[in-house]
């Protein structure tokens, strides 16, 4: 928002960059859904009689499929070895 309001080149720029970044991203995800209509539409016609083909098509949706981030852990965590306790015998 800052970058459309302020009037310098670099702002101009910095605007232009966003603006494409945000059209890409949105010519993907409509590529991503036309994919996923064509495999509806096949998975329709073959129907679920050959289970190799269904494979297939499963293979391709788990590759279409975005991959989900590890989340991280909340709070903090010190990574230090654990000591080592000694038992001493009595005499």
């Amino acid at each position: 928002m800052l970058s459309s309001v302020l009037n310098s080149e670099r702002a101009v720029k910095v605007n232009i960059a966003i603006t494409r970044a945000f059209v890409k991203l949105r010519q993907t995800l409509e590529t991503y859904r036309q994919l996923a209509r064509k495999f509806a539409e096949l998975e329709k016609r073959v129907g679920k009689h050959d289970e190799e083909i269904d494979a297939i098509i499963e293979a391709i949706r788990q590759l279409i499929a975005l991959p989900e981030k590890p989340r991280r852990e909340i709070g903090f965590h010190v990574q230090e070895p654990a000591p080592r306790y000694g038992s001493r015998r009595r005499a």
